[in-house]
């Protein structure tokens, strides 16, 4: 990297990056090195990269498995330790032929649910000994964050063994009160579905499986919860209701009244969370959405009454559900975002003018 030119080091990148408050590079051959700031993305207004300077800035990051897993599966996750900046996770990819990457600055300390801004709902979680906890939404929400944040709080408060199966490990998790364990995917483990297996023959009291992405590993992942485990896990829906669904979807349709029984048994929560801009324009806020698995929910999930989920999360406040409508109103309430960005965030417009209506 030594004759790329300054602006296309990956240190003066990351130098960039967290001048701008960065959370994240984007670099794509033919632009020019482009971050995104609070949510928006900003370019940079050096030259655009050539392949092989982009090239020059990646390569030599990997190791020799880690070039030879990127030219086979032409994609490649991994984290990294900057002496600067600290850790930071990419990925790799081809798009066009060439390669690309998005590159995530992480907080140098553990996120906690004050640094935040989490509702109180989600920290008494924390509390819980058994049941699945789903956090879904878009990919750069923070799920990842507010996982982080309930681990480090059972790790502060409880004396618990915690295993995290994550793909590539993002925060490190000293022992505390608790012990900790962190596998990462093709380093200490094939699959997530192998590792939850073999994760339940290791004593665990909690395990965080970084992301379901198939009926295995959710099969997996209910069968610790119905097992006597705290499971936290992650998946990419657009509201907590919608997750049933979602979970059904990933199994045959001839299991899925079986899965039905099973997801009604095991589940503990699902946490729907946005990120969205503060009114002060520098800022971002969590909006989100709370599902807690009251009988009542456990009744409409074994029905297959879906659609009246909603409903019963509308009205369900004092048992700690939430709305992202809900949500979002309180946050205008607070000053803490515009009604014209509550409204651009909403699934519901109708329902979120009568929340700040009240």
């Amino acid at each position: 990297m030594t004759d790329s030119p300054p602006h296309h080091s990956l240190d003066a990148l990351l130098s960039t990056a967290i001048e701008a408050n960065a959370s994240d590079i984007i670099l794509v051959a033919g632009s020019p090195a482009t971050f995104r700031v609070n949510g928006a993305l900003r370019s940079d207004f050096s030259p655009a990269l050539s392949e092989s300077e982009i090239q020059k800035i990646l390569l030599p990051l990997l190791t020799p498995i880690q070039t030879q897993q990127l030219q086979s599966l032409k994609c490649l996750d991994l984290c990294l330790v900057n002496e600067g900046v600290g850790r930071i996770r990419a990925n790799l990819h081809f798009q066009r032929g060439t390669l690309a990457a998005a590159i995530r600055l992480l907080p140098a300390e553990i996120p906690t649910f004050k640094s935040l801004n989490l509702p109180e709902q989600i920290a008494t979680l924390a509390e819980r000994r058994q049941g699945l906890i789903l956090l879904t939404g878009a990919t750069g929400c923070g799920k990842s964050s507010t996982m982080a944040a309930l681990v480090n709080q059972i790790n502060s408060s409880r004396q618990d063994h915690i295993i995290t199966i994550e793909d590539p490990v993002e925060f490190e998790h000293p022992n505390r009160q608790s012990l900790v364990e962190q596998i990462e995917l093709g380093m200490d483990t094939n699959s997530f579905a192998e590792a939850v297996r073999s994760v339940l023959r290791q004593d665990p009291d909690v395990i965080l499986i970084g992301e379901v992405r198939d009926g295995e590993t959710m099969a997996a992942a209910m069968t610790a919860a119905e097992t006597g485990h705290l499971v936290l896990t992650s998946m990419h829906t657009n509201d907590a209701a919608q997750t049933i669904g979602r979970i059904l979807d990933i199994f045959p349709s001839n299991f899925q009244a079986q899965v039905r029984r099973q997801l009604s048994l095991a589940l503990l929560a699902v946490i729907h969370q946005r990120l969205v801009p503060a009114a002060n324009g520098i800022d971002r806020y969590p909006a989100v959405e709370i599902l807690i698995a009251t009988s009542g929910i456990r009744n409409l999930i074994r029905r297959g009454d879906d659609h009246q989920l909603r409903a019963v999360i509308e009205t369900g406040r004092s048992e700690g559900m939430l709305t992202i409508e809900q949500s979002l109103a309180e946050l205008v309430r607070l000053g803490r975002i515009t009604a014209e960005t509550a409204l651009g965030n909403c699934n519901h417009p109708e329902d979120l003018r009568r929340h700040m209506g009240h």
